[in-house]
């Protein structure tokens, strides 16, 4: 129980601000390419509360980490906020823009994993050991952030790289693979639960683990 609420608040602050922070990024961009919904509803904001859901930033993340605790693995932890409300047909150019929204998401998380990087090597270089709490933090925020990059890079419906996909593709091309999205979230759930989702990631988290390398 001891080693649950140590690793509970190491992961807390790097789960609460990687999540949050990821779709106040989406309204942010949405905003500078003309849809201020986002803005309008108070989800341009830093603030934590105003991203937090119930379910997907408290309630799994815990039960991921519990379930890693309990098993001795080395699952991988993930979550989400409340999505940001995006009126597509309010941007400038809705296909086009989609991209830029929909990329402000997973970018985000890259540079948060950037940040905690520098953090890390600025405590390691300070005398640090690897068994302090904030180098334990920052370690966190580096495989949190990539994850959450990874996930939501993956090309499906409704996630951000599924927009992305979507604001790519030629017209007719783009309007059929939008037809996926209505299933996204049950094949993301199956492929999830197979374990084949980790192994399809992990390109990109490999290509994430290279970028932050630079700034270890």
């Amino acid at each position: 129980m001891e080693s649950l609420i140590q690793a509970i608040t190491v992961y807390a602050l790097p789960v609460l601000f990687g999540i949050t922070l990821h779709e106040a990024a989406h309204g942010y961009v949405a905003r500078m390419f003309g849809d201020p919904t986002a803005y309008q509803a108070g989800r341009v904001s830093l603030n934590p509360i105003r991203h937090v859901d119930l379910v997907g930033t408290i309630i799994v993340p815990l039960v991921l980490l519990f379930g890693t605790k309990l098993l001795g693995g080395g699952g991988l932890l993930f979550g989400w906020a409340k999505p940001v409300p995006v009126d597509w047909s309010r941007l400038n150019r809705p296909k086009r823009d989609m991209l830029w929204v929909a990329l402000a998401g997973p970018a985000s998380n890259l540079l948060m994993a950037i940040l905690w990087a520098v953090e890390l090597r600025l405590l390691t270089s300070g005398g640090a050991g690897m068994s302090s709490f904030w180098v334990q933090m920052a370690i966190a925020g580096v495989q949190i952030n990539l994850v959450l990059m990874a996930l939501n890079l993956f090309p499906l419906p409704p996630l951000d790289g599924g927009r992305i996909v979507f604001s790519l593709l030629p017209g007719p091309l783009a309007y059929k693979y939008s037809r996926l999205e209505p299933y996204g979230l049950v094949i993301l759930l199956v492929l999830m639960m197979t374990g084949v989702l980790w192994k399809l990631l992990i390109p990109l988290l490999m290509l994430g683990q290279t970028i932050v390398t630079w700034f270890l």
